[in-house]
């Protein structure tokens, strides 16, 4: 198992756009990878729990702060 993390910045983009580039992204992660997004759409809070549900990935963490949403999701 790996401890790396990427990153990954949708700050202006609208639902559904930043889950749909996480997945993109998640797809290609190895096992224990985790993946930082940030983003400033406030549906994301709803949309990145759900997506994290159905995936089987898991939300490791989420912050909100100032109009930014970061979150912390890990390829199990």
């Amino acid at each position: 198992m790996t401890d790396k993390l990427h990153f990954l910045d949708t700050s202006g983009l609208q639902c559904p756009l930043p889950v749909l580039r996480a997945k993109k992204t998640m797809v290609a992660l190895g096992r224990g990878e985790r993946l930082h997004v940030v983003a400033t759409d406030p549906a994301s809070v709803i949309d990145f729990r759900h997506f994290c549900h159905v995936s089987g990935y898991r939300l490791e963490k989420m912050t909100e702060g100032d109009g930014t949403f970061e979150y912390i999701i890990e390829k199990p």
